[in-house]
């Protein structure tokens, strides 16, 4: 189970919060480590299943290969542009590879959701295209932390 955040409860998101910023947000930022320790931070498609963040990568990245090597991972989702605006989410854990790398459609049952859920967020498709470059990897984070500052507006009214 994810470990919540110490600070900044009064602008954290709930549980539903959450679950709707990320079915919603298409972007998201996937930090890795090199074997000599300098950080790659990389832009990726993601889909949410209420547990775990499913990330669609290709397979001949350095994000991958630095996944390989050491499979923790942070991986933050924003957006908002003003400070009042601001908002966003970051997972943390490690990574596991699931399915074929590269993913060709070979039957996984453990991929039918997320791949139905990328296919649509995505593509506006029931199923999903695969183009023999990208594989998927599994986040379930260890640790979450949201911010919501929309929220501080109504915390200075009360």
């Amino acid at each position: 189970m994810a470990t919540t955040q110490r600070r900044g409860r009064r602008i954290m998101m709930s549980g539903a919060e959450l679950d709707a910023f990320l079915a919603e947000q298409r972007t998201c930022r996937v930090a890795t480590v090199s074997a000599d320790g300098r950080p790659h931070v990389g832009a990726l498609w993601f889909v949410w299943d209420g547990t775990a963040l499913w990330l669609y990568s290709i397979t001949r990245s350095r994000r991958w290969a630095q996944l390989r090597a050491d499979p923790r991972t942070a991986v933050v989702v924003d957006d908002g542009t003003e400070y009042g605006e601001l908002r966003g989410v970051e997972l943390s854990g490690t990574a596991a590879f699931v399915g074929e790398a590269p993913r060709t459609g070979d039957e996984h049952p453990e991929l039918v959701e997320p791949e139905r859920l990328f296919a649509r967020k995505y593509f506006g498709m029931e199923t999903m295209p695969h183009d023999g470059r990208h594989a998927w990897l599994r986040l379930v984070p260890d640790a979450i932390a949201s911010w919501d500052f929309r929220k501080l507006a109504a915390l200075r009214q009360s």
